[in-house]
């Protein structure tokens, strides 16, 4: 991969609902100067408050990752931020007309497919990496979940799931700067139980989300009255379930896209450390909270 810094070649625009406020909002993502990171914009906001992407600034991480500095927040920023360093952009202005992302597919695939059609551009500065003198391990007692981060001449993440599931199985994933990162990663879609749906629902999330933007796995036999009652809730009159467990025929992009999405999500995630880490990064069972802690702790260690 170029070690030079990049940026996007014009602004593009997307909109959509977000994923867990169901909010609507209009979206910007600019190029910007060497030098200048990912931040994102508050357009709605009184003058347009400036959210760093850095990980002291992240207020929640209830699946999703959300920064806000000053009053002002941008929810469910993985996707976007997993695209940008995906693709190698350095620099880039998100800018925000309401609180959430818009979550499009539920994966990264459309700002990558975006991106790419008109390719980056080349700033002719250093690329930033993010060099570590030791190795990190941040460990959830309760989650028996992991994250190990070693010192490396290049950037690598490795990462194991186990959700317990029946249909998922365990499932790994690999990224190094010579994955095609848009077809093997960037495509792959966000997920959630179809058990979890009334749970998350009555906790205020996924008030936007629905099969067109996430997998949702049937773990156990559900009954016509427990369908019936999910489809009332997400506003969805037509909900089957397949035979290979999931809701209404959907097509895996790869059998193992839900464990490729957690990868794409520590990706995003872990952009939040400031730049590229030269590091190879171990993860068993990561998710936001435990991603974002550990960014978090790269971050004191550096400072």
């Amino acid at each position: 991969m170029d070690r030079n810094q990049h940026t996007l070649t014009k602004t593009y625009r997307f909109e959509g609902k977000g994923l867990h406020t169901g909010t609507y909002s209009h979206m910007t993502v600019s190029p910007a100067h060497a030098g200048h990171g990912i931040k994102f914009r508050r357009t709605d906001l009184p003058g347009g408050p400036v959210v760093e992407a850095l990980a002291e600034n992240v207020t929640n991480t209830a699946r999703s990752t959300t920064i806000s500095c000053g009053g002002a927040e941008a929810v469910t920023i993985e996707h976007i931020m997993s695209a940008l360093s995906g693709l190698g952009v350095d620099n880039a202005l998100i800018e925000l007309d309401n609180r959430e992302v818009p979550i499009l597919d539920g994966s990264a695939g459309p700002y990558v497919k975006a991106f790419l059609a008109d390719g980056l551009v080349d700033q002719g500065e250093p690329r930033v990496y993010v060099d570590i003198p030791q190795t990190l391990e941040i460990r959830d007692g309760k989650t028996g979940s992991w994250i190990r981060i070693e010192p490396a001449d290049a950037p690598s993440a490795d990462i194991t799931v186990d959700f317990g599931s029946r249909i998922l199985g365990v499932q790994s994933a690999h990224w190094d700067e010579t994955v095609d990162y848009a077809h093997e990663i960037g495509v792959c879609r966000t997920f959630c139980f179809f058990h979890e749906i009334e749970y998350l629902f009555k906790n205020n999330l996924i008030k936007g989300g629905d099969v067109d933007n996430a997998i949702v796995i049937v773990e156990h036999p559900v009954s016509a009255e427990q369908l019936s009652s999910i489809a009332t809730l997400l506003n969805m009159p037509d909900l089957t379930v397949t035979d290979q467990g999931y809701l209404n025929n959907l097509q895996l992009h790869f059998p193992d896209e839900c464990g490729r999405h957690k990868l794409l999500d520590l990706l995003g995630d872990f952009r939040l450390a400031g730049g590229r880490l030269n590091a190879r990064i171990t993860a068993f069972k990561p998710g936001h909270y435990l991603n974002t802690q550990a960014a978090k702790a790269l971050r004191a260690i550096l400072k």
